[in-house]
């Protein structure tokens, strides 16, 4: 089976700030990759690391993947890409785990019958075949609750606005702190580190020519996952029916209308928000 691209969006979480998001596509594979705010001074040239991951990660997949490399091949490839640029080019070695560059990825690969999904964090994939209820590839609806807890009462702690910004002072401290738990025990991410090959999780799914598959980074996932304004089901039916711009446009809606966080509590007003919608032919 082959992928044909029905619609895409990638929208910054600030207008006036790079966005961290980056995807890419093709009939033979999509991903998407969302790097993770920096927390820090950047140690790479360009608008953020995060940009910079996000962007050069996904190049180096879907170049290998057009190379012929499987899956879990070109990752590694793209990996080991990634942790030879890292290393060619940042100002200085980093002393902490949250000075390095950092994305959640979804990667769709199809083939003959099923569709092979590789991630890292918090993107997502959402599947629908014919009648059936939505199948929800990755851990981001699972997730997000925990981090609106943590958001929720890190601001009560500071006696902040829950969505004061994610490089306030008094936030960075348990932000690092979690931070530099990656790419240890359970939790690791697309990074400068090719070991981080052999930790992603992954999942095969049959499916059949016909089928709809959305890949998302948490941001637009949100809506789901965060605001309630749709479930797993009703949001691939939003994106079918009305396309991923309206849907950027009451996400940023529900946002401007909650500026502070008190409702959905959130370490930032808006996240860069990125969908691929495609149809498996």
């Amino acid at each position: 089976m082959k992928l044909q691209l029905l619609d895409s969006l990638s929208l910054p979480g600030d207008p006036g700030k790079a966005n961290e998001d980056a995807f890419g596509h093709d009939a033979i594979a999509a991903v998407v990759i969302d790097g993770a705010t920096p927390l820090g001074e950047s140690l790479m040239p360009g608008p953020s690391d995060a940009a910079w991951i996000a962007q050069f990660g996904a190049r180096r997949l879907m170049a290998h993947l057009k190379d012929g490399d499987g899956a879990r091949k070109a990752l590694r490839a793209a990996l080991a890409d990634t942790q030879k640029s890292f290393e060619a080019l940042r100002r200085q070695e980093p002393q902490e785990m949250w000075q390095m560059p950092c994305g959640s990825m979804m990667l769709a690969v199809p083939g003959e019958a099923s569709v092979e999904f590789l991630w890292f964090g918090d993107c997502a994939a959402l599947i629908k075949q014919g009648d059936a209820a939505v199948t929800v590839i990755g851990e981001s609806f699972d997730k997000r609750a925990g981090e609106a807890a943590r958001a929720q009462q890190v601001a009560k702690e500071k006696k902040l606005s829950p969505a004061a910004g994610i490089n306030r002072p008094e936030f960075l401290l348990p932000l690092r702190a979690a931070r530099n738990g990656i790419n240890s025990g359970n939790h690791w991410l697309f990074s400068p580190d090719v070991k981080a090959a052999a930790h992603v999780s992954r999942r095969l799914v049959k499916a059949a020519p016909g089928s709809t598959v959305l890949l998302a980074s948490d941001g637009l996932l949100a809506l789901a996952s965060d605001y309630g304004a749709y479930n797993a089901d009703s949001l691939m039916a939003a994106a079918m029916q009305k396309g991923l711009a309206a849907l950027g446009t009451e996400l940023r809606a529900i946002e401007a209308g909650d500026a502070v966080g008190d409702k959905f509590p959130r370490f930032k007003k808006g996240d860069d928000a990125t969908g691929l919608l495609l149809r498996l032919t």
